[in-house]
């Protein structure tokens, strides 16, 4: 068997010293890793440099990136190169990325250029316009500005393009919202299994992720929960033991 696991969180690049990400760990994903690698099951295993990594071990193959498009790439060679009997897709992906960047002097310009070409209301797409021109290429922006404004663009969704590669696979995909009731977390899990087309989805709350405790429950494309764990050890075994169970 060969699983592919992508864990930990993308970091999106604003300058070379400046980039946003979130605060995903890669703790589960090294959970996982060891659950397939303790079984003979070779890993194949996207993370960041940041993320926390699994124990090396023969059959781990470690592949790092950094932001969201790096991802994409490195899942479209892999999924290219290697038939997989599962992919986990765990990783904390960006839903947006620094597309253009503007000083406070920078950015009243533009907006009053706007005015004056539309002479009237602006609209979504005016506002659009400003992540076309060309992205600073400054090294480091300078902070001599009192306020700097940052336009960021949706960035695709990655787990949509697993199945158009290798739609043969075993697809378990995350959800995750904040502060939310089960029935809206779980609702919201359904449509994301649904649009990535996942064979799976782990639906969990960040509110009730703490100390020890990472409450989760697995939904299967019938949109049944078909596992309820309460710790990050306890979401790999069930994880590991439904892929594996596919492929007795």
């Amino acid at each position: 068997m060969r699983v592919l696991i992508t864990a930990g969180g993308t970091s999106e690049k604003i300058d070379d010293v400046r980039s946003i990400t979130n605060h995903s760990t890669g703790r589960l994903g090294c959970f996982l890793a060891e659950e397939f690698l303790k079984n003979q099951i070779t890993v194949d295993y996207v993370t960041t440099t940041q993320a926390k990594h699994p124990t090396e071990n023969q059959q781990l193959n470690l592949y790092e990136i950094a932001g969201t498009q790096d991802l994409a790439d490195q899942l479209q060679e892999l999924l290219q190169k290697f038939s997989y009997d599962a992919v986990i897709h765990s990783m904390a992906v960006s839903d947006f990325a620094p597309s253009q960047s503007y000083s406070q002097e920078a950015f009243l310009e533009a907006i009053n250029q706007l005015f004056q070409e539309k002479n009237g209301p602006l609209d979504k797409d005016d506002l659009a316009s400003l992540s076309l021109g060309e992205k600073t290429n400054e090294n480091k922006i300078s902070s001599n500005t009192d306020q700097l404004y940052l336009v960021l663009q949706k960035t695709p969704k990655v787990i949509q393009k697993i199945k158009k590669i290798q739609a043969g696979t075993l697809l378990i995909g995350f959800k995750l919202l904040v502060d939310v009731s089960k029935q809206t977390l779980l609702t919201t899990a359904k449509q994301s299994l649904a649009a990535s087309q996942a064979d799976y989805i782990l639906a969990n709350d960040l509110a009730k992720i703490k100390n020890n405790q990472h409450p989760g429950y697995l939904i299967n494309k019938d949109g049944e929960i078909v596992g309820e764990e309460q710790n990050k050890e306890g979401i790999a075994q069930l994880l590991a033991q439904t892929v594996m169970k596919h492929h007795r």
